[in-house]
Order: structure tokens, then sequence, then C-alpha cells
């Protein structure tokens, strides 16, 4: 148990040091494209979305799905998500935010797609990051892609 105790706390020690600005990847106004792919029950979904920052700390918008199985199906929905990286202090290349969702996805016929997420994403430059999710609900699920700012 102390050597559990004591590895967490050298963790906890070394992420503390590491992150020190604590400042946001997308700016009040900022946008980015996000796109990839997806996993769930349902087949393999494709999605692309835009996150327009209404808030350093607050996103919001659009993302469109569509499942590539042997039924074609899509989903249409709209999302928002807190970014925790000013609360925790994390740096600016690496976001983790998690939020909820609402909209549709067919089949074979419309249903109703309310489902919660929680991600991180880390940028290798400027304007590219990888993202990794993962979401529960009526939906889709996990979900792994790249983001672009614009």
């Amino acid at each position: 148990m102390k050597k559990i105790t004591l590895l967490l706390s050298v963790l906890l020690i070394a992420v503390g040091l590491i992150a020190q600005d604590g400042a946001a990847p997308l700016s009040k106004g900022d946008k980015q494209l996000n796109f990839g792919l997806g996993f769930s029950g349902r087949g393999i979904p494709a999605y692309v979305g835009m996150d327009f920052a209404v808030h350093n700390d607050w996103t919001v918008g659009p993302v469109v799905k569509v499942v590539i199985d042997d039924d074609f199906g899509f989903g249409l929905l709209g999302r928002f998500d807190y970014h925790w990286n000013r609360l925790i202090g994390i740096p600016s290349n690496w976001d983790f935010y998690a939020g909820a969702s609402l909209g549709f996805i067919s089949g074979d016929n419309f249903d109703l797609d309310l489902g919660i997420q929680v991600g991180g994403r880390w940028y290798w430059s400027d304007k590219w990051g990888l993202n990794l999710e993962f979401g529960g609900g009526t939906g889709y699920g996990t979900s792994i892609g790249v983001s672009m700012k614009l």
C-alpha cells in the first residue's frame, strides 16, 4: 500500500510540475474542425463536426455521423463541452473536456440520440491535434480522430 501511495504522489507532483500554464486550447471566437472514426454496437461511425468557442472554457457545435455497416445510418446532433484546461492548469497543447449531446440517429427509423462524452486532445502543432473521446448514451460511443484549428 505504501508503494502505491508513493507512486501516486510522485505522479501527481510530476503532472503538477509539467502542467503550469493552464491556457485554453481555443479562445472565445475560435473554431476547429473534428473528424474521425468511432466504435459502437451499431457499426463503425465516421464523423465530422465543428467546435465553436463561445467562451474560453465552453464550446458548442454540430456533428454529423455516418454509420459504415450493412445498413446505412446517419446521425445529426448538437453538442456542448466544458474544457477543463484553465481550471486544472494543464498546458494549451493538451485539452481535457466533458459535455453532452442531443440529436437524432437513423436506421430503420429515427431515434433520439442523447449522450454524454469525456475526451482528450493533444495538439502536435499550432493547428493539428489527435482526439480520443469516450461517450455513453443512446447514440454512438468511443471515437478517435483528428482536430484542425481554423
